[in-house]
């Protein structure tokens, strides 16, 4: 993959770019800016990067539990958009899968890359339905389809909202550093009901459980210095739900931390930087690729704690062939008090080096 390719990709995996290109002009997340659904679901094609997040763990008829992952990226590149090709990459699309499956103790991964057009990718602009390939993730009201055919797995998943959007930051605008345009437009759909099917090496089975659906756009850097970020999202047992993340700079100091808490009840507790905390709990060392990751972690959200303990330790991914980077990104169960109380992911960047190239 030559370098252009491997920064565009590392653009929209990190929202980490080459400075802009001169006469291209990237809106900014500005607060103030009311979302509307479900419009602000598809794709915001003059932004600089999006993303389509969704996690979840699934149990089978015998019991068994699994994390799946599935991540759809735009990246607007900012390259060739005065010309009349049809094959100018004014748009690009990735996307990225992975089974966690305990019994095999690692990672299923999968990933695709395409640009918008020739009906090889697309990402609609009124609703969430973006594709690659044979890759999709549609929705339809309140229920997704998505549907992923890897490489050594099959997932089709049903995704049902037994509730409205959830709006991160400042009613939907997410700040990522100490200065106003370090922000990005942001949502969640925690505690979505899943139940579909997932093909192994072992057959075909049904699965069901319950999924997490983040949605984020922006345009801008992290803040100077940031290295990589820690972020977690946890469907609670009671109903509730927690989002919190950190970005860190070289010495693994904070340098911006925030989140959302919302209640059994319902009710939304927007977290400021004090008001989050990721304290590491246990390392695990990478036998390929020598990086080290804190897989454990106490999380403070306000006055709650929660233990994130991994379903693994072995859920990184390594994609250097691909888009340029090393990272840590499975499933997880949320602990209080050495209760379960929820299941979640847990995402860990920047351990192998910046994000940055």
């Amino acid at each position: 993959m030559n370098a252009t390719r491997r920064r565009l990709i590392v653009c929209a995996l990190g929202s980490l770019c080459a400075p802009v290109r001169a006469g291209v002009e990237y809106p900014d997340a500005v607060p103030g800016t009311a979302l509307e659904f479900p419009r602000d679901e598809g794709a915001h094609r003059a932004f600089r990067n999006e993303w389509w997040y969704v996690t979840g763990w699934l149990r089978d008829g015998g019991g068994h539990e699994l994390g799946f992952q599935l991540t759809f990226f735009r990246n607007r590149p900012g390259v060739a958009e005065d010309g009349d090709s049809r094959f100018a990459p004014r748009q690009l699309l990735f996307a990225h899968a992975a089974i966690a499956d305990p019994l095999a103790a690692r990672l299923r991964v999968d990933q695709r890359a395409a640009r918008e057009g020739f009906g090889l990718a697309q990402a609609a602009a009124d609703h969430a339905d973006v594709r690659i390939g044979d890759w999709s993730l549609a929705q339809d009201g309140d229920r997704y389809a998505a549907h992923v055919a890897a490489r050594d797995f099959t997932l089709d998943v049903a995704l049902t909202a037994h509730a409205p959007p959830l709006l991160q930051g400042d009613a939907g605008v997410s700040r990522k550093g100490p200065q106003p345009h370090d922000a990005s437009f942001y949502y969640s759909r925690p505690q979505l009901a899943a139940r579909g099917r997932l093909a192994l090496d072992s057959g075909t089975r049904d699965v069901s459980g319950a999924a997490w659906l983040d949605h984020e756009w922006s345009s801008r850097y992290l803040p100077a210095g940031a290295v990589g970020w820690d972020w977690t999202g946890v469907n609670l047992d009671d109903g509730g739900a927690l989002m919190a993340f950190r970005i860190r700079d070289v010495h693994g100091t904070p340098l911006w931390a925030g989140g959302t808490l919302l209640d059994a009840n319902g009710a939304r507790r927007v977290l400021a930087p004090r008001d989050v905390d990721f304290t590491a709990q246990r390392r695990w060392r990478s036998p390929r690729t020598g990086v080290e990751y804190p897989v454990s972690f106490r999380v403070r959200a306000g006055d709650r704690e929660w233990m994130l303990e991994p379903l693994f330790d072995d859920q990184e991914l390594d994609a250097r062939g691909g888009i340029g980077v090393v990272y840590w990104e499975g499933a997880v169960r949320a602990q209080d008090a050495g209760r379960p109380v929820g299941r979640g992911y847990l995402e860990l960047t920047g351990y192998g080096g910046s994000l940055k190239i």
